[in-house]
């Protein structure tokens, strides 16, 4: 079942729960998909690789709005966020913990023959392909970044 299904199934299921959270996820989820199906060059598919890069993005530009509105001080916008980012999460790939992402950076690193933060590039060009959709890659840079200044 692709992702496109899977989301009018569950629109079907919101609607009649009357699950407003729910319900505005799965319609921002769908308009993504229409979005990038009907985009120039998409053939009117989408691969699932781009499939999981759009809801990372769904998900980030939410986390980026949720940071937002807790420095304004704006909780029931906050919560709305909240709501979404947690739907549209259940549609991503299982996320690496801290510690596994930390334990796949040591072997790149190692690979790569990085010893210092300025060979920096060369890991996260591999890191990011290699932890692609598992990990995100705001986590992925910090990790980097703080193992490479230890060597």
């Amino acid at each position: 079942m692709s992702l496109e299904q899977k989301i009018m199934a569950d629109l079907k299921t919101a609607m009649l729960a009357k699950d407003e959270a729910g319900l505005r996820s799965l319609r921002a989820i769908k308009a993504a998909i229409i979005v990038a199906k009907t985009a120039e060059g998409a053939k009117g598919e989408i691969s699932e690789e781009e499939e999981t890069k759009l809801l990372q993005k769904l998900v980030k530009s939410r986390k980026d709005s949720l940071e937002i509105f807790q420095q304004q001080n704006r909780p029931e916008l906050a919560k709305k966020e909240e709501e979404e980012i947690a739907v549209i999460e259940k549609f991503l790939p299982k996320q690496m913990s801290v510690d596994e992402v930390r334990g796949a950076l040591s072997t790149i690193i190692a690979t790569a023959g990085a010893s210092s933060p300025a060979d920096m590039g060369k890991v996260m060009g591999v890191a990011t392909k290699e932890l692609a959709g598992k990990a995100d890659g705001k986590m992925i840079s910090t990790l980097v970044k703080e193992m490479l200044s230890k060597s």
